[in-house]
């Protein structure tokens, strides 16, 4: 009985570990390969490195991604995706009125100007860069 009571902190610490810490981390693994296994050519994608682009080709492991303006294309592996990127517009929240206006006249508001910044002003000497002193070893 005395070692089932000195085993019992430890059980239930791998226990402990294994819901906080492995059994989520399966759960984004196969979401993941979900995602990955679920991706179609025209799909908008960023890799791991970074890379935004769209997939024009898909061959078993291997996608052709098509980048930027000048379309050029490359390979990458499947796993190198990190995700699909959806081009749906995002919900925004919808913009509060100004006191005395209703919610029907928020069509007709005008657009905000941005301030620009303030240009610094120098407040002290400007440090100006002085010929260097000639070195008395390069005469010789």
């Amino acid at each position: 009985m005395d070692t089932l009571y000195t085993l019992m902190p430890l059980i239930l610490l791998v226990a402990i570990m294994y819901f906080l810490l492995i059994r989520p981390q399966k759960k984004r693994e196969k979401q993941v390969n979900a995602m990955r296994a679920n991706i179609k050519a025209g799909d908008d994608i960023v890799t791991i490195g970074g890379i935004y682009g769209t997939v024009t080709k898909i061959k078993d492991d291997k996608l052709i991604i098509q980048l930027g303006a000048d379309r050029t294309k490359i390979e990458i592996a499947r796993w190198a995706i990190s995700k699909v990127v959806n081009d749906e517009p995002a919900t925004t929240a919808p913009v509060r009125a100004k006191r005395g206006e209703t919610a029907d006249n928020e069509e007709t508001e005008t657009p905000k100007k941005k301030s620009r910044p303030k240009k610094l002003e120098k407040t002290g000497p400007s440090i100006s860069p002085e010929k260097p002193e000639a070195n008395p070893l390069e005469d010789e």
